[in-house]
């Protein structure tokens, strides 16, 4: 089910809802940045957790403010970096690999539209280098996620790969700390 939402505009991006979002802000403009009572949310940031990239685009083009953060100091960044699959994602691909590779296809189309809302968020005002509660920037994020997609475009926005978090580490330091050597390559080139 996901997420649930106070504010109606933030339910409706993360629902994907571009008709009620629509609504919403016909009624009144400022709702593109109201901000969830519970969480500090914001529409963009509800769509970004949700990984909905056809909302974030709707809603970038109505100058929604991507440099609000929610109450845990995140912003949309953070979340797209954060994307991973859902438990309900890796049993569908799990089930539907051996036929016709149909689960393949699942996971890579379901990878192209994090990719194209990274791309979107980051065409966008965004601070590459923000950090929220525990530290993280979006680079960060990405890495603990083993995002190689993800990675090269953060980088290519000059995301700083020598800020610590809170418990010390790099991006570069988390990386190695999972062992993933492709991606400590991919930062050390920078480092």
């Amino acid at each position: 089910m996901g997420i649930m939402y106070s504010e109606p505009i933030c339910q409706a991006a993360y629902e994907d809802d571009v008709h009620q979002v629509y609504r919403l802000l016909v009624s009144d403009a400022n709702n593109i940045n109201a901000h969830d009572e519970s969480t500090g949310d914001t529409p963009i940031i509800a769509a970004s957790r949700r990984g909905t990239a056809r909302m974030a685009k709707y809603l970038l083009d109505h100058n929604a403010d991507v440099s609000i953060r929610n109450k845990k100091q995140r912003t949309c960044l953070h979340y797209a970096a954060r994307r991973t699959f859902s438990l309900l994602d890796y049993l569908m691909i799990a089930i539907l690999m051996p036929i016709l590779l149909i689960g393949y296809l699942i996971m890579e189309e379901k990878l192209r539209k994090n990719i194209n809302l990274m791309k979107m968020i980051l065409t966008s005002k965004v601070d590459i280098d923000a950090v929220d509660c525990k530290g993280n920037t979006g680079l960060h994020y990405a890495c603990q996620r083993k995002s190689h997609r993800i990675i090269p475009l953060l980088l290519e926005k000059n995301a700083d790969v020598s800020i610590k978090n809170k418990d010390g580490e790099t991006p570069v330091d988390i990386a190695q700390r999972l062992k993933f050597k492709k991606i400590v390559r991919m930062l050390k080139k920078l480092d």
